[in-house]
């Protein structure tokens, strides 16, 4: 089996040579090279055409988003952002980066190991097989169809994992404030979906905020389940839609997990709902998209060509969840199209 060939960008070189030698210890992974600074990088790229890079954002001589944008146009390859905890992550990932990982916060070692051997290589070879060369803007799509009537009593659940940070933007900017309740899980590191919610909250016609328990699901609002050890819910409290997030194990090696998120929407609302699972790799919410399916909801999937991984969207086409296979320019569309029906 073919090593997956690596370009390690870090100015600190005790991390740097702390990366080089763990990452090297994987079986599926070589370090082809390693750079202090973007102008090293682009000559390793040049010199080494690595598969995967992972890169730190702040950087000698130009700063790892500036060399994203020059870089991505030229020289299309993965990138996963090594991130401290910051809302820059997200300009890097609108710049072209496939995914990020937490930088650890502390010198423990187990926090370290897990890092090094578990964390960054798991993103490292999902990186390896998304799509970076095609992923252009698309065109505007056509103006929503505004919803009329009374839409308080449906909701519209989101999951989504790899890609997902900027396919849930492209979505809910679409969606207006008479968007029924929104709930998403993307799986994201531990205070990066409060950024996260912030930075889509400044940009979109619907309010966003990072979910907590008793949070009521209503139009106009999406609320997004925060990074961590817990699961989010949607329950009924007399006669309302409400989240609860309630600490459990991972389910699909995920904590949020999409399947737990959707699971409990076909409990709850059964068909006043729209499901929609977005890229990412591997399988969760594909069964919970099937029961939401099942429990009379009406349920898309993103397409192929405009995923950075068609994993989770495949696997649920795959056993029948996706009832509407759609390119990300065209879901929001599709969801206000089945909206107005309900």
């Amino acid at each position: 089996m073919r090593q997956i060939r690596v370009l390690v960008v870090e100015d600190s070189i005790v991390f740097r040579e702390l990366l080089v030698r763990n990452l090297n210890e994987d079986p599926a992974i070589t370090v082809v090279a390693s750079a202090k600074d973007p102008f090293e990088a682009r000559d390793a790229i040049i010199k080494y055409h690595p598969d995967v890079m992972t890169l730190d954002l702040e950087l000698p001589r130009m700063n790892g988003i500036e060399f994203l944008r020059k870089l991505m146009p030229q020289y299309p390859l993965p990138v996963v952002v090594i991130s401290s905890l910051s809302d820059k992550v997200f300009d890097a990932m609108n710049a072209g980066a496939v995914d990020f990982v937490a930088k650890p916060s502390g010198a423990g070692r187990t926090q370290l190991e897990s890092f090094v051997k578990n964390e960054l290589p798991v993103k490292i070879k999902v990186a390896s097989i998304a799509k970076v060369s095609s992923r252009k803007k698309p065109p505007l799509p056509e103006q929503n169809q505004p919803l009329t009537g009374d839409k308080k009593d449906l909701v519209v659940a989101i999951g989504a994992s790899t890609g997902g940070t900027e396919a849930i933007a492209s979505v809910i900017k679409d969606f207006g404030r008479d968007i029924p309740g929104v709930v998403i899980v993307q799986h994201m590191p531990v205070g990066f979906t409060q950024m996260y919610a912030k930075r889509l909250n400044d940009t979109c016609q619907v309010s966003v905020k990072e979910a907590q328990t008793g949070d009521l699901v209503v139009p106009g609002q999406v609320l997004i389940a925060p990074g961590g050890d817990a699961h989010m819910q949607l329950v009924k409290v007399n006669g309302n839609y409400q989240v609860i997030i309630k600490p459990g194990p991972k389910v699909n090696g995920h904590c949020p997990s999409v399947d737990v998120l959707f699971n409990s929407v076909a409990e709850t609302a059964k068909d006043r709902a729209v499901g929609i699972i977005l890229t990412g790799m591997g399988g969760d919410g594909a069964k919970g998209l099937l029961a939401m399916k099942k429990a009379g909801a009406r349920t898309i999937g993103q397409d192929e060509t405009t995923c950075v991984v068609y994993g989770m969207p495949k696997v649920a086409y795959d056993i029948g969840a996706v009832e509407y296979q759609e390119r990300l320019p065209d879901i929001a569309k599709r969801t206000y199209m089945l909206l107005g029906r309900m």
